[in-house]
């Protein structure tokens, strides 16, 4: 496993990994804390959904080791709040009465994996891996576009439009002729934005404009 805390003991910081568990009975609950805190990983557990939701999570890299039946919410009904709020947390299923509409429904649902009790420690610790690493990944792909979006807003309404224009695959004398402008305007307003953007080259400005969803639009008349 990567990352892991130092000992079982501290608390989970910025770059410690944890694992979340809802479970109403309170022997499995102890059977997984002390399951993956003797692999060295970060874990908290809760008797049910709400009481997790009243928690203040770490904003970690991190997994939910999810009952199936519980009192109240059911883990199936909790996994689509959680994707009704946003809160994308990979999900492992547990349960004693597994049958396949339901395992069917939480693999729909992104559920990482789908196991039956009684599982083995081993194929519950490789769920865990997989479905932290599926996080972590997903957190770095958020910092990024989150980066790329901050970066965007220091654009020109106009530099924004010829962004949008030269990521469709125009060159400048096109761009210039689509939105009224000389091309040496054109090439000054680009050398702007690929600054403010931390473009090496113009396919790195494209894969940004892709990452950030900016498709072309029609000339707006903004002027700068």
């Amino acid at each position: 496993m990567t990352e892991r805390p130092k000992t079982s003991h501290e608390p989970a910081s910025a770059r410690e990994p944890i694992v979340f568990v809802i479970d109403d009975d309170a022997s499995m609950r102890r059977a997984l804390n002390n399951l993956f805190q003797s692999v060295g990983l970060a874990v908290q557990v809760f008797g049910s959904a709400p009481e997790m939701l009243q928690s203040k999570l770490p904003d970690v890299a991190s997994c939910l080791v999810l009952d199936i039946r519980l009192p109240g919410v059911s883990g199936l009904d909790f996994q689509t709040d959680l994707a009704k709020a946003n809160i994308h947390i990979p999900i492992i299923f547990m349960t004693g009465h597994g049958d396949i509409p339901m395992t069917v429904r939480a693999m729909k649902g992104g559920a990482v994996d789908f196991l039956t009790k009684p599982f083995r420690d081993q194929d519950m610790l490789d769920a865990v891996v997989t479905a932290i690493e599926r996080d972590r990944k997903r957190r770095e792909v958020g910092k990024i576009v989150a980066n790329l979006q901050a970066l965007f807003e220091t654009l020109t309404p106009r530099e924004r439009e010829i962004l949008a224009l030269v990521a469709s695959g125009l060159m400048n004398k096109q761009v210039a002729a689509e939105i009224g402008l000389a091309e040496i305007t054109v090439k000054i307003h680009r050398g702007h934005i690929m600054k403010k953007m931390g473009a090496r080259s113009l396919a790195d400005l494209i894969r940004m404009a892709e990452t950030l969803g900016i498709r072309r639009a029609k000339p707006s008349g903004v002027q700068t």
